[in-house]
Protein backbone atom coordinates (compact mmCIF):
# COMPACT_ATOMS: atom_id res chain seq x y z
CA UNK A 1 0.00 0.00 0.00
CA UNK A 2 1.58 3.55 -1.22
CA UNK A 3 2.36 5.66 2.22
CA UNK A 4 0.44 9.01 1.68
CA UNK A 5 1.04 12.66 3.26
CA UNK A 6 -2.27 13.81 3.69
CA UNK A 7 -1.98 17.47 4.45
CA UNK A 8 0.53 19.84 3.11
CA UNK A 9 1.25 23.07 1.85
CA UNK A 10 2.87 25.20 -0.72
CA UNK A 11 2.68 28.62 -1.02
CA UNK A 12 4.67 31.76 -2.61
CA UNK A 13 4.12 34.46 -0.67
CA UNK A 14 4.72 36.83 -3.53
CA UNK A 15 1.15 36.28 -4.41
CA UNK A 16 0.03 38.71 -1.82
CA UNK A 17 -3.07 36.21 -0.54
CA UNK A 18 -1.72 34.95 2.79
CA UNK A 19 -3.27 37.34 4.67
CA UNK A 20 -2.68 35.25 7.79
CA UNK A 21 1.25 34.50 7.15
CA UNK A 22 3.02 36.52 9.65
CA UNK A 23 6.09 38.54 7.93
CA UNK A 24 8.44 38.89 10.14
CA UNK A 25 8.89 34.49 10.52
CA UNK A 26 11.46 33.57 8.33
CA UNK A 27 10.41 30.30 8.51
CA UNK A 28 6.48 30.42 6.81
CA UNK A 29 7.30 33.89 5.17
CA UNK A 30 9.53 31.89 1.80
CA UNK A 31 8.43 29.90 -1.01
CA UNK A 32 7.69 26.30 -0.75
CA UNK A 33 7.34 24.14 -3.44
CA UNK A 34 7.81 20.71 -4.66
CA UNK A 35 11.35 20.86 -4.96
CA UNK A 36 11.29 21.53 -1.10
CA UNK A 37 9.44 18.54 -0.12
CA UNK A 38 10.63 15.86 -2.45
CA UNK A 39 13.80 15.28 -0.40
CA UNK A 40 11.40 14.67 2.81
CA UNK A 41 9.01 12.06 0.78
CA UNK A 42 11.75 10.08 -0.83
CA UNK A 43 13.41 9.48 2.91
CA UNK A 44 10.29 8.65 4.27
CA UNK A 45 8.59 6.42 1.61
CA UNK A 46 6.02 8.33 0.89
CA UNK A 47 4.62 7.89 -2.55
CA UNK A 48 1.65 10.40 -2.53
CA UNK A 49 0.12 13.51 -0.67
CA UNK A 50 -2.87 15.68 -0.41
CA UNK A 51 -2.21 19.35 -1.18
CA UNK A 52 -4.15 21.46 0.74
CA UNK A 53 -5.27 25.43 0.24
CA UNK A 54 -3.65 27.87 2.69
CA UNK A 55 -4.94 31.02 1.20
CA UNK A 56 -8.82 32.64 1.38
CA UNK A 57 -8.72 32.99 -2.78
CA UNK A 58 -9.83 30.61 -5.76
CA UNK A 59 -6.34 32.35 -7.50
CA UNK A 60 -4.38 29.95 -5.07
CA UNK A 61 -6.51 26.88 -5.62
CA UNK A 62 -6.02 27.75 -9.17
CA UNK A 63 -1.75 28.37 -8.47
CA UNK A 64 -2.24 24.34 -6.16
CA UNK A 65 -4.08 22.94 -9.28
CA UNK A 66 -1.04 23.67 -11.30
CA UNK A 67 1.63 22.62 -9.35
CA UNK A 68 -0.51 19.12 -9.10
CA UNK A 69 -0.42 18.69 -12.77
CA UNK A 70 3.09 19.03 -12.92
CA UNK A 71 3.87 17.15 -9.65
CA UNK A 72 3.01 13.04 -10.29
CA UNK A 73 3.29 12.47 -6.46
CA UNK A 74 0.72 15.56 -5.87
CA UNK A 75 -2.28 12.93 -5.71
CA UNK A 76 -5.06 15.50 -4.90
CA UNK A 77 -5.87 19.24 -3.78
CA UNK A 78 -8.30 20.73 -1.57
CA UNK A 79 -9.24 24.12 -2.08
CA UNK A 80 -11.74 26.76 -1.64
CA UNK A 81 -14.21 28.70 -2.92
CA UNK A 82 -16.20 31.63 -1.44
CA UNK A 83 -19.27 30.06 0.32
CA UNK A 84 -20.77 33.49 0.85
CA UNK A 85 -21.06 33.52 -2.56
CA UNK A 86 -23.86 31.29 -4.02
CA UNK A 87 -22.59 32.27 -7.96
CA UNK A 88 -19.17 29.89 -6.89
CA UNK A 89 -20.87 27.17 -7.05
CA UNK A 90 -20.15 27.44 -10.60
CA UNK A 91 -16.67 28.08 -10.29
CA UNK A 92 -16.88 24.96 -7.76
CA UNK A 93 -18.10 22.85 -10.67
CA UNK A 94 -15.33 24.20 -13.02
CA UNK A 95 -12.93 23.03 -9.78
CA UNK A 96 -14.59 19.21 -9.69
CA UNK A 97 -13.45 18.49 -13.43
CA UNK A 98 -9.72 18.70 -12.81
CA UNK A 99 -9.09 15.05 -12.18
CA UNK A 100 -6.95 15.99 -8.98
CA UNK A 101 -9.54 18.37 -7.47
CA UNK A 102 -11.02 16.52 -4.38
CA UNK A 103 -12.78 19.08 -2.04
CA UNK A 104 -12.91 22.27 -0.13
CA UNK A 105 -11.54 23.86 3.12
CA UNK A 106 -13.55 27.33 4.00
CA UNK A 107 -10.59 28.65 7.11
CA UNK A 108 -12.80 28.86 9.65
CA UNK A 109 -10.55 28.69 12.02
CA UNK A 110 -9.74 32.63 11.28
CA UNK A 111 -13.72 33.52 11.06
CA UNK A 112 -14.61 35.22 14.18
CA UNK A 113 -17.83 33.93 14.60
CA UNK A 114 -18.51 30.81 15.75
CA UNK A 115 -21.86 29.46 14.10
CA UNK A 116 -20.51 30.73 10.57
CA UNK A 117 -20.84 27.61 9.30
CA UNK A 118 -24.55 27.50 10.40
CA UNK A 119 -25.33 30.28 8.56
CA UNK A 120 -28.27 30.22 6.21
CA UNK A 121 -26.32 32.07 3.43
CA UNK A 122 -23.29 29.08 3.36
CA UNK A 123 -25.97 26.41 2.95
CA UNK A 124 -26.00 25.95 -0.30
CA UNK A 125 -22.29 25.38 -0.68
CA UNK A 126 -23.24 21.74 1.40
CA UNK A 127 -25.32 21.05 -1.18
CA UNK A 128 -23.12 21.51 -3.80
CA UNK A 129 -20.06 19.95 -2.17
CA UNK A 130 -22.69 16.24 -2.06
CA UNK A 131 -23.85 16.87 -5.60
CA UNK A 132 -20.34 17.04 -6.82
CA UNK A 133 -19.09 14.01 -4.80
CA UNK A 134 -16.23 16.38 -2.88
CA UNK A 135 -14.82 16.30 0.39
CA UNK A 136 -14.80 18.76 3.52
CA UNK A 137 -12.11 20.18 5.38
CA UNK A 138 -13.07 20.80 9.09
CA UNK A 139 -10.42 23.93 9.94
CA UNK A 140 -11.48 24.76 13.80
CA UNK A 141 -10.61 24.92 17.40
CA UNK A 142 -12.42 23.39 19.86
CA UNK A 143 -14.79 25.65 20.35
CA UNK A 144 -16.21 24.52 16.75
CA UNK A 145 -16.85 20.82 17.67
CA UNK A 146 -20.59 21.05 18.48
CA UNK A 147 -21.39 23.10 15.49
CA UNK A 148 -19.49 20.50 13.04
CA UNK A 149 -21.44 17.88 14.78
CA UNK A 150 -24.72 19.60 13.37
CA UNK A 151 -23.45 20.43 10.42
CA UNK A 152 -22.53 16.21 9.61
CA UNK A 153 -25.24 15.64 11.09
CA UNK A 154 -27.44 17.99 8.83
CA UNK A 155 -25.73 16.72 5.87
CA UNK A 156 -24.94 12.55 6.56
CA UNK A 157 -23.54 12.49 2.67
CA UNK A 158 -20.89 15.21 3.12
CA UNK A 159 -17.34 13.77 3.31
CA UNK A 160 -15.83 15.26 6.09
CA UNK A 161 -12.19 15.38 7.95
CA UNK A 162 -11.56 16.77 10.78
CA UNK A 163 -8.14 19.14 10.00
CA UNK A 164 -5.33 18.83 12.60
CA UNK A 165 -7.50 16.49 15.55
CA UNK A 166 -9.30 19.76 15.82
CA UNK A 167 -6.31 21.75 17.25
CA UNK A 168 -6.36 20.74 21.02
CA UNK A 169 -4.73 23.08 23.61
CA UNK A 170 -1.82 20.74 23.77
CA UNK A 171 0.44 23.27 25.21
CA UNK A 172 -2.23 23.98 28.16
CA UNK A 173 -2.14 20.40 29.40
CA UNK A 174 1.67 20.31 29.29
CA UNK A 175 1.03 23.41 31.65
CA UNK A 176 -0.77 21.15 34.33
CA UNK A 177 -4.30 22.31 32.80
CA UNK A 178 -7.19 20.27 31.78
CA UNK A 179 -7.65 20.63 28.17
CA UNK A 180 -8.80 16.73 27.54
CA UNK A 181 -11.76 17.72 28.43
CA UNK A 182 -14.87 19.04 26.43
CA UNK A 183 -12.36 18.47 23.49
CA UNK A 184 -12.10 14.67 23.82
CA UNK A 185 -16.23 14.76 24.77
CA UNK A 186 -16.95 16.28 21.68
CA UNK A 187 -14.12 14.32 19.39
CA UNK A 188 -15.98 11.22 21.16
CA UNK A 189 -19.47 11.92 19.82
CA UNK A 190 -18.32 12.65 15.97
CA UNK A 191 -16.60 9.80 15.99
CA UNK A 192 -19.40 7.72 17.75
CA UNK A 193 -22.49 9.65 16.13
CA UNK A 194 -20.91 10.51 12.25
CA UNK A 195 -18.84 8.96 9.80
CA UNK A 196 -16.07 12.14 10.13
CA UNK A 197 -12.76 10.91 9.41
CA UNK A 198 -10.03 12.70 11.42
CA UNK A 199 -6.53 13.80 10.35
CA UNK A 200 -3.59 13.05 12.22
CA UNK A 201 -1.71 16.44 12.09
CA UNK A 202 -0.94 19.72 13.77
CA UNK A 203 0.11 17.95 17.40
CA UNK A 204 3.74 19.12 17.61
CA UNK A 205 2.53 23.22 16.77
CA UNK A 206 -0.51 22.86 18.98
CA UNK A 207 2.29 21.41 22.03
CA UNK A 208 4.79 24.09 23.72
CA UNK A 209 8.36 24.02 23.23
CA UNK A 210 10.31 21.31 24.61
CA UNK A 211 7.50 18.51 23.74
CA UNK A 212 8.00 15.08 23.91
CA UNK A 213 6.19 11.64 22.94
CA UNK A 214 4.22 11.71 26.74
CA UNK A 215 2.94 15.60 26.20
CA UNK A 216 1.00 14.06 22.82
CA UNK A 217 0.05 10.94 23.72
CA UNK A 218 -3.32 11.39 25.69
CA UNK A 219 -4.29 13.68 22.31
CA UNK A 220 -2.91 10.85 19.90
CA UNK A 221 -4.64 7.71 21.69
CA UNK A 222 -7.70 9.71 22.44
CA UNK A 223 -8.11 10.03 18.74
CA UNK A 224 -6.98 6.45 17.67
CA UNK A 225 -9.23 5.27 20.26
CA UNK A 226 -13.01 7.23 19.37
CA UNK A 227 -11.87 7.00 15.59
CA UNK A 228 -10.40 3.85 14.83
CA UNK A 229 -7.39 3.41 12.81
CA UNK A 230 -9.22 3.36 9.61
CA UNK A 231 -10.77 6.93 9.85
CA UNK A 232 -7.76 8.67 10.77
CA UNK A 233 -4.69 9.71 8.33
CA UNK A 234 -1.11 11.20 8.97
CA UNK A 235 -0.27 14.43 7.42
CA UNK A 236 2.58 16.53 8.01
CA UNK A 237 1.02 19.93 8.16
CA UNK A 238 4.47 21.10 6.24
CA UNK A 239 5.37 23.87 6.14
CA UNK A 240 3.84 24.98 9.38
CA UNK A 241 4.91 21.79 11.01
CA UNK A 242 8.47 23.52 11.18
CA UNK A 243 7.08 25.69 13.77
CA UNK A 244 8.08 23.13 16.14
CA UNK A 245 9.43 20.34 14.26
CA UNK A 246 11.02 19.20 10.81
CA UNK A 247 9.35 16.56 9.17
CA UNK A 248 11.28 13.60 9.69
CA UNK A 249 11.30 14.54 13.36
CA UNK A 250 7.28 14.66 13.63
CA UNK A 251 6.69 11.99 11.08
CA UNK A 252 8.75 9.40 13.63
CA UNK A 253 7.07 11.00 16.67
CA UNK A 254 3.63 9.43 14.76
CA UNK A 255 5.83 5.91 14.34
CA UNK A 256 5.81 6.34 18.07
CA UNK A 257 2.50 7.27 19.00
CA UNK A 258 1.16 4.46 16.31
CA UNK A 259 3.03 1.66 17.92
CA UNK A 260 0.83 -0.43 19.86
CA UNK A 261 -1.15 -0.87 16.53
CA UNK A 262 -1.07 -4.11 14.50
CA UNK A 263 0.53 -3.30 11.63
CA UNK A 264 -2.66 -3.36 9.19
CA UNK A 265 -3.93 -0.78 11.26
CA UNK A 266 -0.66 1.14 10.64
CA UNK A 267 -0.89 1.27 6.85
CA UNK A 268 -4.40 2.11 7.35
CA UNK A 269 -3.04 5.87 9.13
CA UNK A 270 -0.33 5.84 7.01
CA UNK A 271 -2.06 5.25 3.88
CA UNK A 272 -5.35 3.23 3.34
CA UNK A 273 -7.50 6.07 5.16
CA UNK A 274 -6.62 9.23 2.96
CA UNK A 275 -6.25 6.74 0.32
CA UNK A 276 -10.10 5.85 0.79
CA UNK A 277 -11.12 9.08 2.03
CA UNK A 278 -9.93 11.64 -1.15
CA UNK A 279 -10.31 8.63 -3.50
CA UNK A 280 -6.63 9.08 -4.73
Amino acid sequence: MKRIDAHHHFWQPARGDYDWMPKDNPILNRAYGPDDLAPHLGAAGIGGTVLVQAAASVQETEYMLGLADATPWVLGVVGWIDFEDPAQRRQLERFARHPKFKGVRPMIQDIADTDWMLRDDVQWAYRAIIDLDLTFDALGFPRHLANFLTLKTSYGEMRMVIDHIMKPQIREAMAGGDALGPWAEGMERLARETDTFCKFSGLVTEADAGWGIDDLRPFARHVLDCFGAERVMWGSDWPVCRLAAEYDVWLGAAHQLTAHLPPAEVQEVFGGAASRFYRL
